[in-house]
């Protein structure tokens, strides 16, 4: 065999063989350790609340596939912006940037073209790419959101090495016979080279568009193919086409598995002889998952593994440079009995604000308020009944894993009273660590409301019919514009899980004499809510003062800006307490509500309150933190902070 030569000469001949073979490799490895420092570039157009969703899916599958660092070019609405700007900012995965550009900037770009795609007018975006990503940008790989990736995208990036002569845009060819013209009578596509190209996938060298004049290009297309189309079908796949067919020479036409197109009327399965050959999975049907393929479960599978993976675990450090949280994480003692509670104050937890669609109509009166809550998964029952009990705008903060917020999005989407409800901010927190964040639950609700007042609930508890007017009422009349008052909503609690919930303050007291009803936590925590006086409530008209004492921990009213929660206190205990007694240090005044309250609903302990009650660390160092925040509360408020310790000591 003539690979035998290499060991039948002599040895001088052998070893110059060998010192060649190892250059190469040693150049080979170097080349390979380049490409892996190369910075990959990718493009998406993204707007509202779904497209966020989709965005997120097709960059896990980047990222868990991926070696090299990545730079995302994202042409976002506000909507996109906020939501996504936030998810990146709290993923905090490591060697990716990311950039926004504003796409109502652009609609005048592309607003000329009538467009009948369901994408409107931001499926005509990837048009003016060349003028809104930076100049020096030489090349980018260009995605729908409806894409899967089932390999490593270096590869696709490195098609471009293959690129000859005037080629500076990479497509698959069409997989459906839309562009031929014969899908049913009188069909009439535009023009297109034989089948067309799809751009769910476009690689795309700008710095040779820009000196081809790509904008004049396209641009002049679109007028004289409108003048006989009227409107394009399929967005800016109808421009690109005709711009192609024009210039065939533009093209580099990549192979079909870069870019098997789920849609209908296609022919993606004889684009591939297996499954393993797929490397980039588009579905680009309206019909999305429910598409007709005879490989269809392996292709939803792939992707639902994707929606449902952990996106905590694609933190990952590529090259092994320490991240800020890991030198944060490092000034704390391991050996500290309560390192895993001071842990969790560093923790960034992961967050998808809007997870669902959202709409909020101002109100002219600036008395609108927004109840804000948080809750984990056991606790989904409750929302359909909070939502007939409150129409107002509602702030949620969601504390799930990547596979239970696709369970609540599947439950939300198959409730008639929540999808009927758009004034319902959800917030997904997204699981990590030992400890229900249940404070930082309560900033993310808080900060992303949208009127100018909150009522600090909890998700256990319904407010009384007619609570949301009443409150909005009281905000004027106790004129909270001008004044920091906290309004009491007094608290109560049932036994039982069926209750005839009393729709009048009259109704309410009889079933407290009737023993229906309690006051709140009054056998096992009176301290909590007994300074709201239920006694003076029982026969009150008018709101009135009361005066803050230890534990005290109410639900309240207060206006958009007051104090955040302290995120130190996480589990079980001292969440409220510690945020009614900022309050105080900050001399809000404490006004109880005559006509108002709210029920606690029964359910079984939660987790953190079985830790607490048997696990004697837990309390020890619940009552470290309890101290340690005193102590920062003197420091803050000086002298006035002293009688905290005082109630403290006493109580």
């Amino acid at each position: 065999m003539p690979g035998m030569l290499i060991y039948s000469g002599n040895l001088a001949y052998y070893l110059f063989f060998l010192q060649n073979w190892c250059h190469q490799f040693f150049f080979v490895g170097q080349f390979l350790k380049y490409l892996c420092r190369t910075t990959i570039h990718v493009a998406i157009v993204c707007a509202g609340y779904n497209a966020s969703r989709d965005v997120v899916t097709l960059v896990k599958s980047v990222l868990f596939h991926r070696r090299n660092p990545l730079h995302f070019h994202l042409i976002a609405d506000a909507i996109a912006k906020q939501i996504l700007a936030t998810l990146f900012q709290t993923w905090m995965v490591p060697a990716v940037r990311i950039n926004f550009y504003d796409a109502d900037e652009l609609k005048s770009e592309v607003s000329w073209i009538p467009n009948k795609h369901y994408s409107g007018i931001y499926g005509l975006m990837k048009l003016v790419l060349t003028k809104t990503l930076p100049a020096n940008l030489e090349r980018v790989i260009v995605l729908d959101t409806d894409i899967t990736f089932a390999t490593d995208i270096a590869e696709l990036w490195a098609v471009f090495h293959k690129f000859r002569g005037q080629q500076v845009l990479g497509l698959v060819e069409n997989q459906s016979d839309w562009y031929l013209g014969n899908l049913w009578k009188n069909h009439r596509p535009w023009p297109a080279l034989g089948r067309g190209y799809n751009t769910g996938v476009i690689l795309l060298l700008l710095d040779k568009l820009r000196k081809m004049k790509w904008e004049q290009m396209w641009r002049l297309t679109a007028e004289r193919e409108l003048m006989s189309m009227l409107s394009t079908s399929l967005a800016d796949q109808d421009i690109f086409n005709a711009v192609i067919k024009q210039n065939p020479f533009l093209v580099y036409q990549l192979p079909c598995f870069w870019n098997v197109q789920l849609s209908d009327h296609t022919r993606s399965e004889q684009c591939y002889r297996d499954v393993s050959d797929l490397k980039v999975i588009h579905w680009n049907s309206p019909k999305k998952l429910r598409v007709k393929n005879k490989h269809v479960e392996f292709f939803r599978n792939l992707y639902l593994t994707f929606l449902e993976y952990d996106g905590n675990l694609l933190r990952r450090e590529l090259f092994g440079c320490p991240s800020e949280l890991q030198k944060q994480l490092s000034e704390l003692d391991e050996d500290d009995l309560c390192y895993e509670f001071r842990r969790e104050r560093f923790t960034v937890h992961r967050t998808h604000l809007y997870f669902l669609h959202y709409e909020y109509e101002f109100a002219t009166d600036n008395t609108d308020v927004t109840l804000v809550a948080q809750l984990s998964m056991d606790r989904l029952q409750m929302l359909e009944a909070i939502c007939k009990h409150w129409e107002g705008p509602i702030s949620l903060a969601l504390y799930l894993s990547d596979a239970e917020a696709q369970q609540f999005l599947r439950y939300a989407q198959g409730s008639e009273v929540l999808m009927s409800r758009h004034n319902v901010g959800y917030h997904i927190v997204y699981k990590e660590g030992q400890f229900y964040p249940v404070n930082l639950l309560r900033n993310v609700a808080m900060k992303h409301i949208s009127t100018p007042y909150m009522f600090l609930s909890d998700i256990d508890f319904l407010p009384m019919y007619g609570l949301y007017e009443y409150l909005r009422k009281s905000v004027g009349q106790l004129d909270l514009a001008n004044t920091r008052k906290a309004l009491i909503v007094p608290a109560f609690e049932t036994l039982r899980y069926r209750l005839s919930f009393p729709k009048s303050k009259a109704e309410l007291l009889s079933m407290l004499d009737m023993g229906t009803l309690f006051t709140f936590r009054y056998h096992v925590w009176t301290k909590g809510h007994a300074p709201t006086n239920f006694a003076k409530w029982r026969t009150a008209t008018t709101p009135y003062r009361v005066e803050w004492e230890a534990d005290f921990e109410p639900y309240v009213v207060v206006r958009q800006d007051c104090p955040e929660y302290d995120r130190r206190f996480v589990g079980f205990g001292w969440n409220k307490v510690a945020h009614i007694m900022e309050l105080d240090a900050q001399e809000y005044e404490f006004t109880v509500l005559p006509n108002a309250y709210m029920i606690h609903m029964p359910h079984a302990p939660s987790f953190d309150i079985t830790k607490f009650r048997s696990n004697k660390q837990y309390r020890i160092c619940l009552k470290t933190l309890k101290e340690e925040f005193q102590q920062d509360m003197s420091r803050r408020y000086g002298f006035a902070a002293l009688k905290y310790l005082t109630a403290e000591n006493n109580s």
